[in-house]
């Protein structure tokens, strides 16, 4: 009971953080975006609103400019299921990677996450600031 009087607050504050926080997505020429768009089309984050390690993997999400379907694993039990039965654990952030060979990674941590994206579709240059 107390430490749902705790997380309530520290989750709403979280959010507002982030909010006031957000990072920028990088510019990019049109055509190299869409070729990124293409490759995230398929990739979904089950994640919850107010968790940390969520928070923390969907700004690496913006900053990299990445369109990355989101799925709340606490509030739509379809997701939730999904998330158990086919990733093998009720743990977020997660990372639903398909495979153009029909399999798919079900891809936890969110530093692992955040290190993969990176590795995938960091900008080779920095954007400028504005």
């Amino acid at each position: 009971m107390i430490w749902n009087l705790i997380r309530w607050p520290l989750g709403q504050l979280i959010l507002l953080i982030d909010f006031l926080t957000s990072p920028r997505a990088p510019v990019r020429e049109a055509e190299e975006q869409a070729r990124i768009d293409a490759e995230t089309s398929g990739m979904a984050l089950y994640q919850f609103k107010a968790c940390p390690f969520c928070v923390k993997t969907r700004r690496a999400i913006k900053r990299l400019g990445l369109k990355i379907e989101l799925r709340d694993a606490r509030g739509d039990m379809q997701w939730r299921q999904q998330l158990l039965a086919e990733g093998g654990r009720l743990q977020v952030p997660c990372l639903y990677i398909p495979h153009a060979s029909g399999d798919a990674q079900w891809l936890y941590e969110s530093d692992d996450i955040i290190a993969y994206l990176g590795n995938r579709f960091a900008d080779p240059k920095p954007a400028p600031y504005h």
